[in-house]
């Protein structure tokens, strides 16, 4: 018998002695559900219905026997998965716990103690809610590990929804384009066009020598926008006017294109910002790097001296591969020197990232501390990569993985359902 069973007989059998020696009619709690080695009881399916109550305020639900219905199968399938959850070992650590309770308040606009006044607000006590917060990170654990795995998205599988009309239309770039007119007559004599394009190509150096694109819309395009700051706001590939559609998609965020000729006259295009499209150029940087962490024989104080050793060794000209190899904790890159190869913005921890960004290329930074341990790296090299494709490539994945999983799903509930030991007792 687990220890919830013990505390609902424990709480059953008070009651009845508190019944019998008082002679007074007294609330039992009963048992609504038995899940395989688990129970529901009474009071948990009513207060979940209360829950379900208050955060639906105001919205029509279905009538009281449809709605106890509802959520009774709803915690019979969690209590299903959370059993699943207890033999395969699948633990939520505080740490994890708080971290998730952190983000969920701040996708929320709330602080910490925000969330914990709304959760009590809804009748809700903090600590219950970080238990059903943790129960739901174990049951979505569960569902990653059973059917998660068990779904493959192949490169052909990518491959074929970029080339089809769905694919082409998410994955093209949408343009937020600026422009400027400057118009010529419609009986326009050399002459005149001359003087147009002599002041268009004015423009253009003011704008590439700083001058404000907005204000110099409105005040010399001659463009139907020329109000609103020559914006014509955001344009897929495929929307873009003919005579600039070979212009905008060469051309990079804040660049201002020379004059476009056209029989209205002259204009100027910048670009002024761009979303989707597989162009996404990113800085990298090559580094290598020294960790050295605390342990059962080196504390906090010792792990700090011995960074600052390392330092004053590699400013008397030794070799930085040579000792990452004989003092670095990390196993992936302590045997190769360092070495963790290109590195993208964002790929490490912050403070693995603010000193890599500051350092300049065949320079060593200074120690530092992050969540690992004591860093000093060196940037080696840096360079300009367009990851645009190889993002694009993850995102389809990512989406594909996601569809199918919401495929998926559903069916291995109905099998584990029907696998499971479930006595639903009587309404009483």
């Amino acid at each position: 018998m687990t220890f919830k069973h013990l505390i609902s007989a424990s709480l059953i059998t008070a009651a009845l002695f508190t019944s019998a020696a008082q002679a007074a009619p007294v609330s039992i709690d009963q048992v609504v559900a038995v899940v395989d080695d688990d129970i529901i009881m009474n009071s948990e399916l009513q207060q979940r219905i209360e829950t379900v109550r208050q955060q639906n305020a105001g919205a029509s639900l279905p009538p009281n026997d449809v709605l106890r219905s509802q959520v009774l199968e709803r915690m019979v399938l969690e209590s299903i998965q959370l059993q699943m959850a207890d033999r395969g070992a699948i633990r939520i650590s505080d740490a994890e716990l708080n971290d998730a309770i952190r983000r969920i308040a701040a996708q929320n606009q709330m602080s910490l103690t925000q969330f914990r006044q709304a959760m009590e607000a809804e009748g809700v006590s903090f600590s219950q809610a970080r238990e059903q917060i943790r129960n739901e990170m174990r049951v979505s654990r569960v569902q990653r590990f059973q059917v998660g795995e068990r779904i493959q998205i192949t490169d052909q599988d990518v491959d074929y929804f970029l080339a089809s009309d769905l694919g082409k239309m998410a994955s093209a770039a949408e343009y937020e384009i600026g422009h400027i007119l400057i118009a010529v007559p419609s009986q326009a004599s050399p002459a005149d066009i001359q003087k147009a394009e002599n002041k268009a190509q004015g423009v253009v150096q003011e704008l590439r020598n700083g001058a404000d694109f907005r204000q110099t819309a409105i005040a010399k395009s001659n463009g139907r926008n020329a109000l609103k700051g020559g914006n014509l706001g955001w344009r897929k590939e495929a929307q873009l006017p003919g005579i600039f559609a070979n212009v905008i998609p060469a051309m990079k965020t804040g660049d201002i294109s020379n004059p476009i000729k056209s029989a209205s006259g002259f204009h100027i295009v910048k670009l002024l910002d761009k979303r989707g499209g597989n162009t996404q150029m990113v800085t990298q940087s090559k580094v290598r790097h020294i960790l050295v962490q605390p342990n059962e024989l080196r504390n906090k104080e010792k792990t700090s001296a011995l960074i600052q050793q390392l330092y004053q060794r590699l400013q008397a000209g030794e070799d930085f591969a040579e000792l990452a190899r004989e003092f670095s904790d990390d196993p992936g890159s302590g045997a190769s020197g360092g070495d963790l190869g290109w590195v993208n913005p964002g790929d490490m921890v912050p403070a693995f990232d603010k000193t890599m960004a500051a350092t300049e290329p065949g320079k060593m930074s200074t120690p530092f501390e992050s969540r690992f341990g004591w860093h000093i790296l060196q940037v080696e090299d840096r360079k300009q990569t367009d990851i645009g494709a190889e993002k694009q490539r993850d995102q389809v994945r990512q989406m594909l993985y996601g569809r199918r999983f919401e495929e998926e799903l559903p069916i291995w509930l109905r099998k584990v359902r029907s696998e499971a030991y479930v006595d639903i007792k009587a309404a009483q």
